[in-house]
């Protein structure tokens, strides 16, 4: 199956190899019910995944328990999610698998050049996220001024930390 999209004449796709950034690994995934008690039945109960920390906030109508698998700069958290009000915008709940978040070596980079390639971000920018990382998200739609989009998946860019950085450049150095 080929694709028919193009992009637009104006804006060339450019090679991998000129990207100014890394996308190093999987930093989280983010699942959303009307309510977290039957996600961490699966999750932490019989998965055994360990909750970490707790973010609630109004502002994204979320309340989520953050948890963990693996350790270290290989730690990928499973936030598992609940709208605060379920009739208010984002309704985290209604697409199960919320968000896939990337480990991004340069986030600033990455938008700035993303950004030129026709890739459409959501409002509010590069901001401080639960975690405490810097982060922005790719859209989940395209429209006309963006053509690239997450098709339908909103894609959370995080700035990795040093950390997460070296672990990554010595995988690659293997």
């Amino acid at each position: 199956m080929t694709s028919s999209f193009r992009p637009p004449q104006d804006r060339p796709l450019r090679p991998a190899q000129d990207r100014p950034f890394k996308v190093l690994g999987i930093q989280q995934i983010a699942i959303g019910a009307p309510s977290k008690d039957r996600l961490r039945t699966l999750w932490v109960d019989l998965l055994g995944l360990e909750v970490t920390g707790n973010f609630v906030s109004e502002r994204e109508n979320v309340d989520e328990d953050i948890c963990a698998i693996g350790s270290g700069p290989f730690k990928v958290e499973v936030d598992l999610m609940q709208p605060l009000d379920m009739d208010k915008k984002p309704a985290v709940h209604t697409t199960p698998l919320n968000h896939v978040g990337l480990w991004i070596d340069d986030l600033p980079k990455a938008v700035d050049w993303l950004t030129a390639q026709g890739v459409r971000f959501a409002p509010g920018g590069i901001r401080q996220g639960a975690a405490g990382f810097d982060i922005c998200f790719m859209h989940p739609k395209a429209n006309d001024e963006f053509p690239i989009s997450g098709e339908g998946v909103l894609i959370e860019m995080v700035q990795a930390p040093p950390e997460v950085i070296r672990a990554f450049a010595a995988l690659a150095d293997c």
